[in-house]
């Protein structure tokens, strides 16, 4: 039997079963006085200049009843969580540090912009996925969840591989184009250009709102 398609933007972000996750909108990654910015040299322009589009995202999906989860990236004291090749990884990462958004620290904390509240969930991320190692997937099927909105830094690390696992457990994917930044445009939009083609539904916050609004 051939399975039910949601072939439509409006059909796949019904609020009933759809969730917005926020990834690593982390003081470490957006505030000047962060990790990335001081130590890695990152330019925090592009990052910084989605906030605006992800408050209205995220002020829309609260309205209407969304289920909203913030992804933290997370390193514990000591590199405990970390492993020979993640460090490896991360020693290279352009406009990077090794020990970013270490738990419990001001870096790791989500900005002010958007700060969780209410029914917001929290999962502490430790790898670039936000289902690797975390309870993501548990709580989204307890929800009901058929599709995933990917917002937040970077388009092409952390945006790419939590949306990439989704589509990969089969979640809708939707990414706001507007509402993911990267420190580099051309891999910001080679990345939206590549998820069009294969695995989701490239969008802007607008479309979203709008259709959420009528509903």
């Amino acid at each position: 039997m051939t399975p039910q398609i949601l072939g439509t933007l409006a059909q796949k972000v019904q609020p009933a079963h759809t969730a917005l996750v926020l990834v690593d909108m982390c003081n470490d990654f957006l505030d000047p006085r962060g990790k990335t910015a001081t130590r890695g040299g990152r330019s925090l322009e592009h990052g910084r200049r989605v906030i605006p589009a992800m408050r209205r995202l995220l002020t829309a999906a609260r309205a209407a009843g969304l289920l909203v989860v913030h992804a933290q990236h997370t390193t514990l004291p000591e590199h405990a969580s970390d492993s020979g090749p993640w460090l490896d990884a991360r020693s290279r990462a352009t406009f990077s540090v090794t020990d970013l958004c270490v738990q419990g620290s001001w870096g790791q904390r989500i900005i002010d912009e958007l700060t969780p509240e209410g029914d917001d969930v929290v999962v502490q991320k430790y790898r670039y996925s936000a289902f690797a190692g975390t309870n993501l997937d548990l709580l989204l099927r307890s929800a009901g969840t058929r599709t995933v909105i990917c917002a937040g830094v970077s388009t092409n690390v952390c945006v790419e591989a939590t949306a990439r696992e989704a589509f990969s457990a089969d979640y809708y994917v939707v990414l706001p184009e507007d509402a993911c930044g990267s420190w580099s445009v051309p891999l910001h939009e080679a990345t939206l250009e590549t998820a069009r083609h294969r695995y989701a539904t490239v969008c802007t916050t607008d479309d979203l709102t709008a259709l959420w609004r009528d509903a």
